[in-house]
């Protein structure tokens, strides 16, 4: 398992509409922090992406058209476009524009199909914003926000360090 053994296994145990709820939530509120963040896709607003973790029980779907995420159980077959398939973390750090998309690709860490061309603008739209999931889900955990918070960044600098990547 490539990222933390506790936390997956906590997350096998969250029921779907749960899950949903969460990631819905944490969407929303980098929405509000970055309400232009797809405002540079274009013709790609409307394009379906599925971002499949292979250490995660979920997998997501946006249509960054419709400002809302869909979570799956891993293995449902998911409507996309163009799918992105590889840790969670990687995937997370990729959304906040933190490690170098290109050398995690060619390092064939993470699996893209489906309309490149549509993943490069996604890209490109995360990349001019400065996304911080980790605060973002922070602020939701209200008076435990600090502790949340830093708790989530030792989560997430040891499930960085676990796929050798440097954090930009």
């Amino acid at each position: 398992m490539l990222a933390p053994t506790r936390l997956m296994a906590t997350a096998r145990m969250v029921p779907l509409p749960i899950a949903a709820r969460i990631a819905d939530l944490l969407l929303q509120q980098v929405l509000n922090i970055h309400p232009k963040l797809f405002d540079r896709l274009g013709e790609y607003s409307r394009a379906r992406f599925a971002f499949v973790p292979t250490d995660f029980p979920f997998a997501f779907s946006i249509r960054p058209v419709e400002r809302a995420l869909r979570t799956f159980r891993r293995g449902s077959s998911i409507p996309a476009d163009a799918t992105i398939t590889g840790p969670l973390v990687l995937m997370l750090a990729l959304a906040e524009g933190r490690v170098d998309g290109d050398a995690v690709f060619f390092a064939r860490k993470l699996l893209v199909t489906g309309d490149i061309e549509a993943v490069l603008a996604l890209r490109n739209a995360l990349d001019d914003n400065e996304i911080d999931l980790v605060k973002t889900l922070g602020r939701l955990s209200g008076p435990m926000s600090r502790s949340v918070t830093r708790a989530l960044e030792l989560v997430r600098s040891e499930a960085l360090r676990r796929q050798d990547i440097r954090w930009n």
